[in-house]
Formats: C-alpha cells, structure tokens, sequence
C-alpha cells in the first residue's frame, strides 16, 4: 500500500480577508455615514427636496472619488516604503550574509528557541529564500499584509456608492418632515446589517460590529441635523 503521508488538519483562518474588508469596510461605512449625514443636515435646513437630493447626490460622487484617490495615495505610500525596505535589506544580504544570518537567529531565540536551534533554522530559511525569510521575519512584510492599490482604491470607492445608495433612495422617494427620520430610520438599519456582516466576514461577534457602526453614525447624524436646523434657523 503506497505512502500517502500525514493528513493534513484543516483550518480555516480568516486573516487573509484583511486587506479587501479593511477597504471595503470602511469604503461602505463612509459612504453611509457622510451621506445620511449630509442628506439629514441639509434636509433640516428647511431647503426644497430637489436641493436635499442634489446635495446627497453630489457627497455621493466626491465621496466615493475621494475615497478612492485615498486608498490609491495610502496604500501607494505603504507599498513604496516596502520595496524601499525589500531593497535594502537584500543589499545588506549581498554584503553581509553572515550578519544577517545572525540578525534572524536572534530573532528566532526571542520567540523562545535554544540558540543552537535558531541557528539552525535560520540557515536554513535563508539557504532556500533568505530575502523572504528577513522580509517576514524582521520587516514583517508578508503576502497576506501587502496590499493592492488599485484593488483598495476600487474596493473603497465601490462600496462607498453602495453604501451612500439606501440613504439617498429614501431621500428620494420621501420630503417634507417625514424626510429626517425615514432617512435616519433607514441609515441605523443599513449600518447594523454593515456592522454584523462585516464581523461576520472577519469572524468576530456580530453584536460588537452592528454596535460599533451605530453608534458612531447615530453621533455623526445628530451632529449634522442640529448644524442644519440652526444654520436653517440662522438663514431663514
């Protein structure tokens, strides 16, 4: 009977999400929040339905460009800095390998092996990709953290339209004084669901996701009703 060797245990880790939900996350989250608040601010202004419309439709287009000539910017920088590092520190295994060595044997007795040990493990990392072995281990650069400017600039500005659309659907579709509270209504339910699916995605408590976004776009939305009743009540 042939060797088939050990099973493997499976495991599902959900680390690798990061990068993407961080983007879309946030990208969803501030387009529901900027939104709804500029759609409620200016709403109890005491403006017509077509300005309170105009002004969400308008925080809809620059938000989501701004988003994702932010992500782009960010994540660029993040990028350039990696390869920035990547390059020098495979100068500095070119020059001194032996030094390096040593550098990442160090590291590994930190994390509790016997220094006979580490040595070992460090020749040997380094003997089949020793620049992967230092990016990892001393730069903490890994596949799963370096991230995709274009994806992250995308990701953001999509889910932002996504994330401003339900808001702006109801200011749409109601005027008049029902227009501060249907929209509110309609934003807290669309942030619990961001919330609980975004903490279900990144496999943490579903409660502790809804709170967190409710609260924060509950605070942003009073904020701005109160500036646009009082600057109404200022202008009228």
């Amino acid at each position: 009977m042939p060797f088939e060797g050990p099973s493997i245990h499976p495991e599902l880790h959900l680390v690798h999400r990061i990068g993407w939900l961080r983007a879309a996350v946030l990208g969803a989250n501030d387009g529901i929040v900027s939104v709804a608040s500029i759609l409620v601010g200016v709403a109890a202004s005491g403006v017509d339905h077509r300005a309170v419309v105009v002004a969400g439709l308008a925080g809809l287009v620059a938000g989501a460009m701004s988003m994702a000539a932010g992500e782009y910017v960010s994540v660029s920088s993040q990028s350039d800095t990696e390869r920035a590092d990547l390059a020098r520190e495979k100068a500095e295994l070119e020059i001194h390998w032996d030094d390096e060595l040593e550098e990442l044997a160090v590291i590994y007795e930190r994390r509790g092996l016997d220094p006979q040990t580490a040595r070992a493990v460090a020749r040997q990392l380094m003997e089949k990709d020793a620049l992967g072995a230092h990016a990892r281990d001393e730069l903490g650069i890994t596949e799963v953290s370096s991230a995709n400017p274009i994806q992250a600039a995308l990701t953001s500005a999509l889910t932002f339209v996504v994330g401003a659309t339900p808001p702006l659907l109801a200011a749409w579709l109601v005027s008049g004084p029902a227009a501060v509270p249907v929209i509110t209504a309609v934003t807290l339910v669309v942030l619990a669901v961001l919330g609980a699916l975004g903490a279900w995605t990144g496999g943490a408590p579903l409660w502790k996701g809804a709170g967190r976004v409710l609260v924060w776009g509950a605070l942003a939305m009073a904020v701005t009703a109160g500036v646009g009743a009082l600057f109404g009540t200022v202008v009228g």
